[in-house]
């Protein structure tokens, strides 16, 4: 398949409205035949290989839609501005030759580092990134809403204990210790006010130099009084299980070794608590430690939670932060996580909505995660059919971030 043309950059800073949900909901209007093909009074759809300007307004003909929640069939999406419209009239044309269109993908766990960052996941087709410890927040502030570039949600500093291993990473930040219930409430609110989208906690197993579990759950308290979102690192059993008592809405990691026991899986349920596995991350740390057979537990346990109903989103912890027990790629890591969620049991539907609806709808994005009319056009097209062969997530022919066309890594 040969590359599409360029497309017009959104309108810095702008904000994209509409709702998740209701799927792919019926973006052809009476321009278009309900066949699909385009009426005579169209420009005549280009190649993937002609040059173009940058246009307002892009019909991207010709191409199957994974629309965030199922498949439907050759239609055309049209890019108008910055967000997925209805009207194709006046629209420059892409012919999309038979590839599946499917939502900019949502990478759920990853660190950011500069504007390289951004480039690189943008090029990948990750055109959000939901980042969980950036400091400090001159940094981050100046990495959101880079027009045309992945978007950003970030949990700031995070919250961490006095003696475990991330109180000794080089660079950590200086007011990122939690030692007692009576620094919540303000630990959050110094959060709030530096821009957390939503807060994170880093807990270790009991006596490993975590928080503790008194000052862990003031903390998640005091957020969830705020209305923030909390997830909590739990790369151990014993951090996993303190992570579900203190009441966290997210859980990032799933332990290496042996299985989560079957209680544990029963709690997450029961809590609502959603697993970001971060396999990639989990592999890498397995791979260098010399113990891959530990990964094939982390496997199982992915598959038990999928099994028993616990939402899963795909995310990498991709990072190059010094002293992080493995560096993990931005970008092209997250089309392995979606290969090693499928290793673990899930669908490539289930893979793809991991990776789309699911991080949309359980962090809030309301405005992307699904391509229907009014939602942010974060767009990916596909040479191949991930919906039953999750590695052609790879054959990244074009992707569109905020409307503005890119060519893949």
């Amino acid at each position: 398949m040969s590359r599409c043309l360029t497309t017009s950059a959104p309108r810095p800073g702008q904000s994209c409205g509409g709702s998740l949900g209701g799927g792919f909901a019926n973006v052809l209007n009476d321009s278009f035949r309900t066949s699909g093909e385009l009426n005579d009074s169209f420009e005549k759809p280009q190649s993937f290989s002609e040059e173009s300007g940058m246009t307002s307004k892009t019909a991207i003909h010709n191409v199957r839609v994974f629309d965030g929640l199922t498949v439907r069939e050759r239609s055309t999406v049209v890019i108008d501005g910055s967000v997925i419209g209805t009207d194709a009239s006046g629209a420059q044309v892409v012919d999309g030759d038979g590839g599946i269109l499917i939502p900019g993908l949502i990478d759920a766990h990853i660190h950011l580092k500069s504007r390289e960052t951004l480039e690189q996941l943008t090029r990948w087709g990750v055109t959000t990134g939901l980042d969980m410890a950036t400091w400090p927040p001159s940094r981050l502030a100046a990495l959101r809403g880079t027009p045309g570039l992945s978007d950003i949600r970030s949990a700031g500093t995070p919250a961490i204990g006095p003696g475990g291993p991330h109180a000794r990473m080089p660079g950590r930040a200086d007011d990122a210790i939690l030692r007692t219930t009576d620094q919540a409430e303000s630990f959050v609110d110094t959060r709030i006010a530096n821009g957390s989208d939503y807060l994170k906690i880093v807990l270790e197993a009991p006596g490993e130099g975590g928080p503790d579990e008194a000052a862990a759950r003031a903390y998640v308290e005091a957020a969830h009084r705020r209305g923030k979102l909390v997830v909590a690192h739990a790369a151990a059993l014993g951090a996993f299980r303190l992570a579900v008592d203190i009441g966290a809405d997210v859980v990032t990691h799933v332990p290496l070794g042996a299985p989560l026991p079957a209680e544990v899986v029963a709690r997450l349920v029961s809590a609502k608590t959603v697993a970001v596995p971060t396999l990639s991350m989990m592999e890498t740390i397995a791979g260098n430690v010399g113990k891959p057979e530990a990964f094939a537990g982390a496997s199982r346990s992915v598959a038990a939670l999928h099994a028993a109903g616990v939402p899963i989103l795909a995310g990498t912890d991709a990072n190059t932060a010094p002293g992080s027990p493995a560096s993990v790629e931005h970008g092209r890591s997250l089309h392995h996580e979606l290969e090693l969620l499928v290793q673990a049991g899930l669908s490539a539907l289930d893979a793809l909505r991991a990776a789309t609806s699911l991080p949309a709808q359980h962090f809030g994005l309301s405005d992307r995660g699904a391509i229907t009319p009014g939602l942010r056009a974060d767009l990916v097209l596909v040479d191949g059919d991930p919906t039953t062969e999750i590695s052609t997530t790879r054959n990244l022919v074009r992707i569109w971030c905020g409307g503005t066309a890119h060519s893949p890594a």
